[in-house]
């Protein structure tokens, strides 16, 4: 289960914090811009882990299917498994990320800790109540994952709603966006 720490130092804590987005009309625009982009970092990391879970929910369910019905070895199918998970269709709130993974090996080794007595590179040889327990752990993670997710896109659409509110009022331009981001990139480099 993904947990909110109040007054934790975790991304997810202070994005989900309930002062996070507070007084937000009066911030400066840029200031709003840079909480979008941490709460929309915060969604796009919580998406892989997502992404991760479904996969791993998936070559569980490609096994209990090889066993009631006599199919092909799941590690015959993972190629199929995993690509139709890449890029099969979006459920939800399909949205497009602007963000890389930033915390793709600490998600990795999460997913693995879950389960961390069961290797998945050989489920054919887990009994079928381990099997079932293993897919129960994964589903209720990822049930707690798109919970912490909805709430995370919750937070970004607020601030997103601000952006554009200013754009429509002419309280900002995108002169100054452009100026702002050739100042940023200037001070990169």
């Amino acid at each position: 289960m993904i947990e909110v720490r109040p007054g934790g130092r975790r991304r997810i804590d202070r994005v989900l914090a309930p002062d996070y987005t507070e007084g937000v009309e009066q911030r400066p625009l840029v200031e709003v811009r840079e909480l979008r982009d941490e709460a929309a970092q915060e969604e796009t990391d919580l998406s892989y882990l997502r992404r991760l879970l479904h996969a791993r929910i998936d070559i569980v369910r490609a096994e209990q299917e090889r066993r009631s019905s006599g199919g092909s070895a799941v590690v015959e199918q993972l190629a199929t498994i995993l690509s139709t998970n890449a890029v099969g269709p979006a459920t939800g709130l399909g949205r497009y990320q602007t963000h890389e993974p930033s915390r793709a090996d600490a998600h990795q080794r999460h997913v693995e800790a879950l389960i961390s007595d069961v290797d998945l590179s050989d489920v054919s040889s887990l009994a079928d109540a381990r099997l079932g327990e293993v897919l129960e752990t994964f589903i209720s993670e990822e049930a707690s994952v798109s919970v912490r997710r909805r709430e995370v896109q919750v937070v970004v659409d607020k601030l997103n709603a601000e952006i554009a509110s200013r754009y429509q009022r002419g309280s900002a331009s995108v002169d100054e966006l452009l100026a702002a981001e050739r100042g940023h990139h200037r001070r990169k480099s």
